[in-house]
């Protein structure tokens, strides 16, 4: 680790398109795993269903990551402006090559329009994600913004689910409890806490206004989201159809 972080440090723009395609080799190994036939008969689904599975290698892999991190480096949750280690800047590089490798998925296959909202996530992590890579500065800020990946495998789970026409099943009903749980837990409550850092340092922080207007942006999208969630999953059964599967319409992010 240590012989590898000078070459991530010196050429993080290549570490992290490496990295991307690393990811896209994922996606074409995945492909090869069975998936439900309602999915299979779906175009829309079979997309959706790939770039899901994806999703949730990732946040599988840099949600135990950062909480990790934080574990073992406690200063990570307290020296967001100037600390890291190797591995966590190791794992701001990957997860960095997974939004470029699915934003190029998204746009692509086509899909860009339907999940507009998503790509505008996607440019706003990777903006910051490549700020902290090239300056080394808010590695730790970015590492504590992949806890929300712990909250992303229960959302990833709950739209395979739904892909699946399995909205009725005792584990869509855990899951979605679960995902209540964690998208307080690790979403809600990380976004508050670096937004929280950010305005009592304001006056210090390098470049404070642009995070600042960047995580005000997506405290937004995620309240929007939260409310979405708790009316779709407790407040109302409108989304679901009588034959358990989604609208063939139905946009990747809006309906998630």
């Amino acid at each position: 680790m240590d012989a590898l972080l000078p070459v991530l440090k010196s050429h993080p723009g290549p570490s992290v398109l490496v990295f991307s395609l690393l990811f896209r080799v994922v996606h074409r190994l995945l492909q090869r795993l069975p998936v439900p036939k309602v999915v299979k008969q779906n175009d829309l689904y079979s997309w959706k269903w790939r770039n899901l599975s994806v999703s949730m290698v990732h946040s599988l892999l840099t949600g135990s990551w950062a909480l990790t991190c934080a574990l073992v480096w406690p200063e990570t949750l307290s020296n967001i402006h100037s600390y890291h280690t190797p591995l966590s800047y190791l794992l701001v590089c990957v997860s960095t090559g997974y939004f470029v490798q699915d934003a190029g998925d998204i746009i692509l296959t086509g899909h860009a329009r339907a999940s507009w909202e998503f790509l505008i996530h996607h440019a706003l992590v990777i903006w910051c994600f490549l700020y902290t890579l090239y300056t080394q500065l808010y590695v730790a800020g970015a590492v504590i913004a992949l806890f929300v990946e712990v909250n992303s495998v229960t959302l990833h789970l709950r739209l395979m689910l739904k892909l699946a026409g399995a909205q009725s099943s005792s584990t869509y009903y855990i899951n979605k409890f679960a995902n209540l749980f964690t998208y307080v837990t690790f979403r809600l409550s990380t976004q508050f806490y670096l937004t929280w850092y950010i305005v009592h340092n304001y006056s210090w922080l390098d470049h404070g206004g642009y995070f600042l207007s960047s995580m005000i942006v997506m405290n937004i999208m995620i309240l929007i989201y939260f409310y979405r969630l708790l009316r779709a999953d407790f407040w109302s059964q409108s989304s679901v159809r009588q034959n358990g599967t989604l609208n063939n319409n139905s946009r990747k992010f809006l309906s998630d």
